[in-house]
């Protein structure tokens, strides 16, 4: 799960702009490189898993031919043949099952994002509203001073 309350996460946090200015103090790139963090990091962390669910596709074929490739050879013990090919089945299909639930997570995790956007949008407009409806262009009257 996300875990919002990580001192370092892709946002405007104290702990970010302090790290984003020490590193443009220190060295400019380092600075450079924790805006990008804080603009980009969820895209980011997306990108990285769909990097990751692309690469895990295309090696798991592999896997899958130089699995059935390893069945051809024989130990010439027919007991001992039978088991071992029953339980690369039962394995593969363990694999398939875990493999479905992931996706399954991963979707569920994706909605649950898109949730709490269109609840974050929902309220920004609420507000936005607030402001309009007091015509002074300021702040909604509950953050007004008094």
């Amino acid at each position: 799960m996300n875990h919002q309350s990580a001192l370092l996460r892709p946002d405007w946090t104290p702990a970010t702009i302090a790290l984003m200015i020490l590193g443009f103090v220190v060295f400019w790139p380092l600075g450079l490189a924790m805006l990008a963090y804080i603009l980009f990091g969820e895209r980011l962390r997306d990108f990285k898993r769909d990097v990751n669910q692309r690469a895990d596709g295309m090696f798991a074929g592999c896997g899958r031919h130089r699995g059935r490739y390893r069945q051809h050879f024989s130990t010439g013990n027919v007991a001992f043949d039978d088991w071992r090919r029953a339980e690369l089945e039962r394995l593969e299909e363990e694999r398939r099952k875990l493999d479905e639930m992931r996706a399954e997570f991963d979707t569920y995790v994706r909605e649950l994002r898109r949730a709490k956007d269109q609840e974050e949008f929902d309220r920004f407009m609420r507000d936005r509203n607030n402001v309009k409806r007091n015509g002074d262009g300021g702040p909604p009257s509950e953050f007004k001073t008094p």
